[in-house]
């Protein structure tokens, strides 16, 4: 078992590649984005101003995904950023043949069988959502706040242990910042360093 449990995580290694664009800085409006979620619903995220959004990247296959969603900690991040009327996006920025890679229907099918209280999933194949954010893991967790601006940029919590049971002693970042922006207060931890396998571009 943890020889498997090794060779998962050899597998989704952080690789860090060049942005092709100009990394995303807090305080500045986040890079805006058009695309088909799997559902077929265009998603925008400039018509989203207004509203707090959180964009969320995915790899259903990454230890470190499956840390806070086999828990429930991810769903319960979302259950709390819905009921403060939160937008969530969930991007799977996974290349043809790579790990983490799905079609709609699985991944619909994924969304279903974790029980994730999402607004849209998007499957952004080329990377081009990705590298416009400069997503380095899995999970790489944003927060933008009403008038677009980024608020909150790096990892889901406080803990980069790829184990279930150090979740209950983190700082949810995501959360706090979610409750600060509801509360009408400025975001306290803005930035964090993401940590999981790297995005399988």
């Amino acid at each position: 078992m943890k020889a498997l449990f090794l060779t998962a995580l050899a597998a989704c290694a952080v690789t860090f590649a060049a942005p092709a664009f100009a990394a995303p800085k807090i305080g500045e409006l986040a890079p805006n984005f058009t695309a088909t979620d799997t559902n077929g619903k265009t998603v925008s995220l400039v018509s989203l101003k207004g509203k707090t959004v959180v964009l969320e990247w995915s790899n259903n296959q990454c230890p470190f995904v499956r840390k806070h969603y086999d828990s429930k900690n991810m769903q319960a991040t979302q259950k709390y950023a819905a009921e403060n009327g939160v937008i969530w996006i969930t991007i799977v920025s996974s290349a043809p043949e790579k790990q983490g890679h799905v079609t709609a229907e699985e991944a619909n099918k994924i969304v279903a069988d974790e029980g994730a209280t999402i607004t849209a999933k998007i499957l952004d194949e080329k990377g081009d959502i990705g590298h416009l954010y400069d997503a380095k893991t899995t999970p790489h967790m944003f927060v933008i706040d009403k008038d677009g601006k980024i608020a909150y940029m790096g990892a889901i919590d406080s803990d980069s242990s790829p184990r279930p049971s150090t979740i209950a002693g983190a700082t949810n970042y995501v959360k706090a910042a979610i409750g600060e922006l509801a509360a009408g207060k400025p975001v306290t931890t803005a930035q964090t360093e993401p940590y999981g396998c790297g995005v399988k571009y």
